[in-house]
């Protein structure tokens, strides 16, 4: 059974937003899960970096790039699924572990719920989009934005999209921070309580030929509250290539691709260094010019 979607803003199918309401996700592990989160990261430095994101690696506490040192927040980043991408060494200790396992099983059965929903309304198999994906990764990005004091000033999180396939976010009910370009214009994304908020990425944009283009979005700071929030994302496998579906290349205007196939982790390496140009990486790494 599919969960409810209450779409927040439909920019006539072009960039979507969703807000998804009864998901099936306990509310009492999603309060756990933030509620753990916060207890992590008030631990002493020295603690966390028992965790620390190894040289050339992604997983554990701290940031993954280097150029995120200009972000105002502090980071998990941990690889949940498949168990065989997980570095359990980086992971956090007990009960915060227990409770990241629960939470990234539920939220994983939510977003091959949510593939399925979109195969069905581009035409294709309930499971197709589960299988063109080959292998579903997912990766979980727990973050926390302190106070900051010039909220003006500095951004939790600079604009970008995400670059995978879609991203699923729990984040705090009273604080708002997550805010969506439209029109040239940020928009903030008001919390509903017990509700997850669903963002299209690059890779469905390819794939649905533009029709549904991901988020560009980022984080505000504020000044007198602390915010915690979770990520979790859908990727493909590196190896997988990705390129505009027929049936949706034939609904568009003229019927050709405006995306070229790209290969996911070539994808990724070329789009690495492209972080603080908000979406220009899926034009220049992506887009056809006709």
């Amino acid at each position: 059974m599919l969960p409810s979607l209450c779409v927040r803003f439909d920019f006539r199918c072009c960039t979507i937003s969703i807000v998804m309401v009864n998901h099936g996700v306990a509310t009492e592990l999603m309060k756990g899960m933030k509620d753990y989160a916060q207890k992590f990261f008030e631990l002493p430095l020295e603690e966390k970096n028992k965790i620390a994101i190894p040289p050339n690696d992604i997983q554990g506490y701290g940031h993954s790039h280097s150029d995120q040192i200009l972000d105002w927040s502090d980071k998990l980043v941990l690889i949940v699924h498949p168990h065989h991408y997980r570095k359990l060494e980086v992971w956090p200790a007990t009960p915060f572990k227990e409770a990241i396992e629960a939470y990234s099983s539920e939220v994983k059965r939510v977003g091959e719920e949510l593939l399925r929903f979109m195969s069905l309304i581009m035409g294709m198999e309930k499971d197709a989009f589960l299988g063109l994906h080959q292998e579903l990764v997912q990766p979980m990005s727990v973050a926390y934005y302190p106070q900051c004091y010039l909220p003006d000033k500095v951004l939790g999180l600079g604009p970008h999209s995400d670059k995978g396939t879609i991203g699923i976010l729990m984040q705090e009910d009273d604080v708002t921070g997550l805010q969506i370009k439209h029109e040239g214009k940020w928009v903030p994304i008001k919390p509903i309580p017990d509700t997850l908020v669903v963002n299209v990425g690059d890779m469905m944009e390819i794939w649905s030929n533009g029709k549904y283009k991901s988020i560009e979005h980022r984080v505000v700071t504020n000044e007198s509250k602390a915010r915690i929030s979770c990520s979790t994302f859908y990727l493909p496998r590196h190896d997988v290539e990705i390129e505009p579906l027929d049936q949706m290349v034939l609904e568009s205007p003229g019927s050709l691709p405006m995306y070229k196939k790209v290969k996911y982790g070539d994808y990724l390496r070329q789009t690495k260094h492209m972080r603080f140009e908000g979406k220009a990486h899926v034009i220049k790494v992506a887009k056809l010019n006709w």
